[in-house]
């Protein structure tokens, strides 16, 4: 089967695309190795900028369903030491541009704006092989092959399309964030919601964090994280939640028990995401018939760019193709240079936001970042 767009990967960023091609009237078919859209949790709040992922969301003409699902004070702050004491204390909520959704919110307003059949679900990519000319035939894991014109890998930091395009490869950075969700917060754990209070909150020291997000219905997400090597995370093992709980609270001994409960009282295991990047200024040099987007092009840190950056990646790609209907290569062109360029600059400041959160002098770098912004 021969396709015009072929986009790998059902992330936020390979539905962007899909959906501004779509409003240009360009077909694209995605695909996508997860079984439905409702195969895994989607992960927690995302802020959603004014100056990337909300112009994406703009060329999608999806900024009204965007707008009815925003998590109204999500944009509140707080920063405290390990004894709880507060730091800084910005409950100035929607005044900074950046409101906040669940992940899930946003990728369901994309699936549904798309037409049926343009994803191709249960896809799990086997291989890539080039065919010439700019044409590549895909291989799944169920037997089935497609070829395209224009291959598109969405499909994250793991990407079996990347290596087409380039060597790089994902490495650790030594630190690890490791997830969990406290439920009915406010009646179950009143100390602890109040702690968090009704947006983000950010206790550090160095080497360590616990941070915790406010979401609607009384939950709090959190994220703690250390920095360690792989090994250390290894030998822990987290298919034993309260051995593996104790262990990770061990890390935090002497803190306020309000944000030590984060940890032990967490309804959810433990689930560590290790924290891999490719180089700053990854690039390559243009392939015909192929490109990547998002966390495939540019894998950085976590500082609540990368859904944004994928996003806006997406719409741009769509809006060169639009741009340059009878020359692939120079809508290519036109996408990847300003993509590597502003990547490159955002990897630089997504390693700081790392050093600001567990650097030498955390937490008092990141109250000096957040003062500095206002």
């Amino acid at each position: 089967m021969q396709t015009p767009v072929t986009i790998v990967g059902a992330g936020l960023g390979g539905l962007t695309l899909a959906r501004v091609l779509h409003v240009h009237g360009i077909p694209a078919t995605i695909y996508e190795a997860e079984p439905s859209a409702a195969a895994r949790t989607q992960g927690g709040q995302l802020d959603i900028h004014e100056y990337n992922g909300q112009l994406a969301l703009a060329a999608a003409g999806l900024t009204e369903e965007f707008r009815a699902l925003i998590h109204e004070g999500a944009e509140a702050s707080r920063i405290v030491d390990e004894h709880g004491k507060v730091l800084l204390d910005d409950q100035t909520a929607g005044s900074h541009g950046r409101p906040e959704i669940l992940r899930g919110d946003l990728r369901r307003i994309l699936i549904d704006s798309l037409p049926d059949g343009t994803i191709q679900w249960g896809k799990k990519l086997a291989g890539v092989a080039s065919l010439g000319n700019g044409r590549h035939e895909l291989t799944f894991a169920d037997g089935t092959t497609v070829r395209t014109e224009l291959l598109v890998g969405a499909d994250g930091a793991w990407s079996k399309v990347r290596p087409l395009l380039s060597d790089a490869k994902p490495e650790y950075v030594g630190i690890t964030f490791i997830e969990t969700y406290l439920h009915d917060a406010d009646e179950r754990h009143p100390a602890t919601a109040a702690m968090v209070g009704a947006g983000a909150l950010y206790a550090g020291a160095p080497g360590k964090a616990i941070n915790a997000h406010r979401e609607a219905g009384g939950i709090l997400h959190t994220y703690i994280q250390l920095q360690r090597p792989a090994a250390w995370i290894d030998a822990i093992d987290f298919t034993d939640s309260v051995a593996a709980k104790a262990r990770i609270a061990a890390e935090f001994d002497g803190w306020a028990p309000e944000l030590t409960d984060l940890i032990t009282a967490g309804d959810t295991p433990l689930t560590p995401r290790p924290i891999h990047t490719l180089p700053n200024e990854h690039r390559w040099t243009r392939v015909p018939g192929v490109t990547l987007l998002g966390d495939a092009a540019h894998l950085m840190p976590p500082s609540g760019e990368g859904a944004n950056l994928a996003m806006f990646d997406g719409s741009r790609l769509a809006e060169a193709l639009a741009a340059h209907p009878d020359d692939l290569e120079a809508a290519l062109t036109a996408y990847e240079e300003p993509m590597f360029l502003r990547a490159a600059t955002e990897a630089v400041d997504a390693h700081e936001v790392l050093d600001l959160l567990l650097g030498d002098h955390a937490p008092f770098s990141l109250v000096d970042f957040f003062a500095a912004a206002v």
